[in-house]
């Protein structure tokens, strides 16, 4: 059995974003060689998510409204975590919106449904962050 490792490194401008990442995926996978296998992409960040969901602003805008309601950023003072940092909301956000995602590989490609795509989710940004992408299989 094969494996292969690689790192993607993101660094955003906002303190929230969500960026689509399926073509850094395939790029590992065929980097890798496997034909027939799994890929397992995760956020190496507590306050960063990796998710598979539609490639669609309106949703993308959904997500950052919705994951507001549910652990607003502010004010600080409501989380007993805050103190040093003030990203509590950013780790209940990714609580929410999952760590990592495995996808099979058929033939060398990502097996995706047709609207899937894999996005990084950025909850505390404006820092370097890393997502491993593990690569195994024949």
């Amino acid at each position: 059995m094969k494996s292969f490792r690689q790192e993607l490194w993101f660094e955003t401008n906002t303190r929230r974003a969500y960026l689509n990442i399926t073509s850094q995926v395939a790029q590992a996978v065929a980097a890798s060689g496997v034909k027939e296998g799994l890929v397992l992409c995760n956020a190496m960040h507590i306050t960063a998510s990796v998710f598979i969901n539609d490639n669609e602003s309106g949703l993308h805008a959904d997500f950052e409204k919705w994951l507001e309601r549910l652990a607003p950023e502010k004010p600080y003072n409501q989380y007993a975590h805050n103190g040093y940092e003030d990203n509590a909301d950013a780790h209940l956000k990714r609580q929410v919106m999952g760590r990592e995602v495995v996808v099979a590989i058929t033939n060398g490609q990502l097996d995706l449904g047709p609207w899937e795509q894999i996005f990084y989710g950025e909850f505390d940004g404006k820092r370097r962050k890393r997502v491993l992408v593990k690569v195994i299989g024949e």
